[in-house]
Parts: structure tokens; sequence; C-alpha cells
């Protein structure tokens, strides 16, 4: 059987898949992502393909791979890339990663509010030009007393709000579909998202993307914020409206925004957020630790032998 990665594994992950004698692989020697003509010429004839979220795995690339696919793995959690309804109604199994970018992912969002709030990155070029100024000077938000609001208390958001307590936050917020029962965990109370959007100074997006959350960040929701609150992102680019972000930002409609992830990836150089010292952007690297990444590597591999065996797989996705 024949499989494609699409992208430069790491050996952990590597190795597995070539010690298994289950495969013959094809694995594209560039850390650079696949235009779609370079994916749709590597994956004819494959039965496996191991993927990561840069690539869309649409019907052109199912039909270009045929009738021998068998399995789809993706080295991520998130699965907004893959046409669910296509690869369902092939047969198609899905594999990927939830749960081991946890605690990365946590880490680098309160990193992110921490840059964004204290103006770090703002601080840094101060010390690159030799400037300083008065007793107002840089100053940022802090966390203590404050109110954070978590949109979507799922694995990730969950992990920020423990390491946010810490901090002497007064008040967790989050919202969400449902209630969840781990807030309790960490004093969150469940409310409406607009008053998540009016009483926080602090919001922080976790959720995943789907077709009620795109573009839900948008000017709407934006008016609702305190004009001192900060707004980071690590969930999914598309859950934002950019272009209405760079407007209540560059207006000073709100105090300040981190972006880990955006749409589209990278951004563009020229890209209006990019010219704001109140924005800090960073690029996709939530899950950017040596340790995570190894881990994703070895269950995406996992993933990858089990669905071309017809096995149990470590982490299926079910759609």
């Amino acid at each position: 059987m024949k499989v494609f990665v699409t992208k430069r594994l790491p050996q952990e992950g590597l190795e597995i898949l070539t010690a298994s004698g289950v495969c013959e692989v094809s694995m594209c020697d560039s850390d650079d992502t696949l235009t779609k003509a370079e994916l749709l010429k590597r994956v004819d004839g494959v039965d496996g393909i191991l993927c990561v979220p840069y690539d869309i795995i649409d019907s052109a690339v199912l039909d270009a791979a045929g009738p021998n696919l068998k399995v789809i793995s993706c080295f991520s959690v998130g699965f907004d890339h893959l046409d669910l309804v296509e690869i369902k109604k092939r047969g198609i199994r899905v594999g990927h990663t939830p749960d081991i970018l946890t605690d990365a992912t946590a880490e680098l969002t309160i990193a992110l509010l921490l840059a964004t709030s204290r103006r770090i990155p703002e601080g840094v070029e101060m010390v690159k030009k030799g400037e300083r100024g008065g007793s107002l000077w840089m100053c940022g938000y802090g966390l203590s007393g404050s109110t954070v609001g978590i949109i979507g208390l799922g694995r990730i958001g969950f992990a920020i709000a423990q390491r946010l307590m810490p901090f002497g936050v007064k008040r967790l917020l989050y919202s969400g579909r449902t209630v969840k029962t781990q807030a309790a965990e960490v004093n969150g109370e469940f409310v409406p998202l607009d008053t998540l959007a009016s009483d926080s100074d602090f919001i922080i997006v976790t959720c995943p993307l789907t077709p009620e959350t795109q573009g839900m960040c948008d000017k709407a929701f934006f008016s609702k914020m305190k004009n001192t609150a900060v707004f980071i992102n690590s969930s999914r680019g598309a859950v934002v409206n950019q272009e209405d972000l760079y407007k209540v930002l560059s207006s000073g409609k709100i105090a300040a925004a981190g972006l880990d992830v955006t749409s589209p990836e990278p951004l563009p150089t020229n890209h209006p957020l990019l010219t704001l010292t109140n924005c800090v952007v960073l690029p996709h690297i939530g899950s950017a630790t040596f340790s995570t990444r190894g881990a994703m590597a070895v269950l995406a591999a996992r993933n990858l032998l089990a669905g071309l065996q017809g096995t149990h797989m470590p982490s299926e996705l079910s759609f």
C-alpha cells in the first residue's frame, strides 16, 4: 500500500511508518505548503494521506487519489480543511490528534495574552531604539482583578482557564453551546455571548470553526466590547472578521488583539493588521514544542496505519 505525507514529518512519526512494513511512504521533502496542482499529482493512487491543516482535502483531491484511498490522517486536532461530506460518502476513515496539543496551545495562548496586554513586542522595539518615556509610558493591562471571557470551554479553553487562576482573575465567564460541568473547577460562569463581550476585560476565542462560528467575531461583536478590552484568538482565523477587527483596533474601539491564527495563513505581509502596534500576530504556533509535535506525529502515524489495516484507530474522528 502507498501513502503520501504532505509535509516533512517529525522523525518519531516517520520511523513508525517506515518500520511498519505495511506501506510504501512518499513524503514531501519540504516545509513549504504544496500547491493544489502538486497535491493532486502526489496523491495519485495512494491508499492513505497524512496531511496538515493547510492542505485542503476536497473532492478534487479525493478524485485524484482514486478508489484505493482508505484513510486520511490529520497532523492536527482541527479538521475544517476536510470535505467531510464527500469523505463520508466514499467511506474513508479520518484520524486526528486531539488532547496531545492541549497543554502547549494553552501555554502559548497565555503567552500571547500577556505579550499583547503588556505590549511586550513594542517594548522590545523601544529597547532597540533606545527610547524611554514618562510615567505612563508603555502601560498595558493586567490580569489581577480582571474579568476574562472564554468562547468555547472545551479541552483547550479549560486548560487556559486553569492557567489563568494563579493570576488573580476575579471572574471567569464562558459561552458556548452547553454548560460545562468542569467549569465549576475554575469558577466559570456560563453567560450569553453578548454578556461575555460586554463584561470581559480579556476575551479568548478557543471554539472550533463551524458554520455557526465562522465570522462570529465581527463588527457587531466588537462593538459590545470595552474600549480597554484585549481580544485573543487561538482557535481558527475564520472565526474572526479581520476587516472589522482592523477597524476597531485602528480606531481605538478596543485596546489590542493577539492572533495565533489568521485567514489566510500565512497572513500576507502587506495585510493592514500587520501595520498596527496594538495587534500581535503569530504564525499559528500553538502546538509548536518539540515534544508536542513529536507526539502528534506518532499519533498521526498510528492513525494512518490503523486506517490502512482496518483496525482500531487510536484517535478516529466520528462524523
